[in-house]
């Protein structure tokens, strides 16, 4: 592509409208990633004594176990709806941008 074609894309209103949504939805997801991860650094901080608990009468596994995996599990869920909406929608409107500034 040329130079005149990049300020057509750039120029382009669905383009404009891709990179807001693309934008507005990855800081979404970054932020609920940053608050779970903050608040469980929160929570190791100022009631470490919970997550030692062990989770049942006898058990060696404590609450802090499937609280951690749970946080990596989650950031996997995130990471999968935004490859899920980008390999979708943002790719659909990519490829019609395309398709006009060809024109």
């Amino acid at each position: 592509m040329n130079a005149t074609a990049y300020e057509k894309v750039e120029d382009n209103p669905r383009f404009q409208e891709l990179v807001r949504k693309r934008s507005r939805f990855s800081w979404l997801l970054s932020a609920i990633t940053l608050v779970l991860y903050v608040g469980f650094i929160f929570l190791i901080a100022f009631d470490p004594s919970w997550l030692g608990t062990p989770i049942s009468e006898g058990s060696y596994i404590t609450r802090g176990i499937p609280v951690g995996v749970g946080l990596i599990v989650i950031s996997f869920i995130l990471t999968g709806l935004y490859v899920i909406r980008a390999n979708g929608e943002y790719d659909r409107l990519t490829a019609e941008i395309l398709q006009e500034v060809e024109k």
